[in-house]
């Protein structure tokens, strides 16, 4: 009788170990290939790792609530049959990146164990230290009673890499000779009245909460508006989805579409393509949109949709419906949430008529789309202007005024408007 190892696998640019939130099935219990088995959580999303084989389920080697290393194993599958060529060939290749992933981090490991070897795995108060949290917290030389203060918003009240980061950071702001309030102090608590429910944050809801206050403290935020006559798009659009729909079996939404406006205008303005680091900018290569997504629960995720601008429109829409359906299945794999450039967030969805939405850390700038509306507008004919009932809809654009200011903001809008406006509609 085989045995077969179920290991964590790679999960993504960075990610070196994984919470086990959740077995899907119990010691003892016959599987199939493929089948979800386990939930992981890790610092960026929470996923599913699939059985790797068919057979019965005889040994969980991680339980609940346990932090596992890539490439551990965490369970044992009993199969009687013999893997054919294919699937030892998939294994092969699995081990293989996962051995990549290991090597590629061993001498930032070595370093990390050799920094964090002075401090004790659990602050006073109990709260767990990961390897790399206590070397940074001895390279920046704090001391117990200081890590202590900081909050965790890891499973448990873990404290993370980016909670002490941001941590460093407050102190920093702190030193600055310009007085300010600083972005660490806990704020006053607020009086419950009677008959009020008090609903804890959940960990998604937290990480979430973490990065939109991030966001704001980092970088100055300034919104442009602009409006757009998408009337020739939107009758294409219902005019051809039942064809669409027939041929490619994929609806054909507008989502994708205003991806390949925004993915189009990146390429003529591609210094809106960028990230700050410190006094740097980052010009990114890749045009890589994340298009943000509400979950079932109410919290949001933002898959990404890498090298948008080379995809035609068709492999846009399959991209938006596979990664929207993923998304609210809990299916996402992590490096189907990272590496995003510039992020779509639709107002429309819920027939609003624009927002101001907040940057997507370490991108510079959102793109927010609005309802489309039937409205009364003139348009300039050969005999005079004319009043027509078109479709309407506003474009918002959120940018970091660091380093992209309203000039280049206001150029940009403008043409995603135009190529809205003047969509090719000879695509499909």
């Amino acid at each position: 009788m085989a045995q077969v190892n179920v290991i964590l696998p790679a999960m993504g640019e960075g990610v070196i170990e994984a919470t086990i939130t959740k077995w899907l099935v119990s010691e003892g219990a016959s599987v199939k290939e493929d089948d979800p088995l386990v939930e992981v959580a890790t610092d960026k999303v929470d996923s599913e790792v699939p059985s790797p084989a068919q057979g019965k389920l005889i040994s969980i080697v991680a339980k609940e609530g346990s932090t596992v290393k890539v490439g551990e194993t965490i369970a044992i599958i009993s199969n009687n049959s013999t893997p054919s060529p294919e699937d030892s060939r998939k294994v092969s290749l699995e081990v293989e990146r996962i051995r990549e992933t290991i090597n590629e981090l061993k001498s930032e490991k070595k370093s990390v164990e050799s920094e964090a070897s002075g401090f004790k795995s659990r602050t006073p108060s109990g709260k767990f230290l990961s390897p790399l949290v206590r070397s940074i917290a001895a390279r920046e030389s704090l001391s117990y009673s200081e890590i202590d203060k900081i909050k965790g918003t890891g499973m448990d009240g873990r404290i993370t890499r980016d909670d002490i980061l941001g941590y460093l950071k407050s102190l920093k702001k702190q030193e600055e000779p310009v007085k300010q309030v600083s972005p660490s102090a806990e704020a006053k608590p607020v009086p419950e009245q009677g008959g009020d429910e008090v609903i804890e944050m959940d960990r998604v809801r937290k990480l979430i909460a973490e990065h939109m206050v991030l966001s704001k403290r980092t970088s100055p935020h300034v919104t442009s508006f602009i409006d757009a006559d998408v009337t020739r798009v939107v009758n294409w659009r219902n005019s051809v989805k039942d064809r669409f729909l027939a041929a490619e079996g994929q609806k054909l939404t507008l989502t994708p579409i205003f991806i390949d406006a925004a993915a189009r205008a990146l390429y003529d303005y591609p210094m809106i393509n960028i990230s700050v680091d410190g006094t740097s900018i980052i010009k990114r290569k890749n045009i890589n949109i994340g298009m943000a997504t509400a979950l079932p629960d109410g919290n949001l995720i933002v898959p990404v949709i890498k090298n948008a601008n080379e995809k035609s429109l068709t492999g846009l829409a399959r991209s938006v419906n596979d990664l929207a359906e993923r998304a609210r299945n809990n299916k996402l794999k992590s490096d189907e949430i990272t590496g995003g450039t510039f992020t779509i967030t639709n107002f429309g969805s819920y027939n609003n008529l624009s927002g101001t939405p907040i940057i997507n850390q370490p991108q510079a700038a959102i793109l927010g789309t609005g309802a489309v509306r039937k409205m009364p507008a003139v348009l300039e004919t050969p005999d005079g202007d004319v009043i027509a009932i078109r479709q309407i809809m506003i474009l918002s654009l959120s940018y970091d005024h660091r380093v992209i200011d309203g000039a280049l903001a206001g150029k940009f809008l403008n043409r995603v408007k135009e190529i809205l406006e003047n969509y090719p509609v000879d695509l499909i």
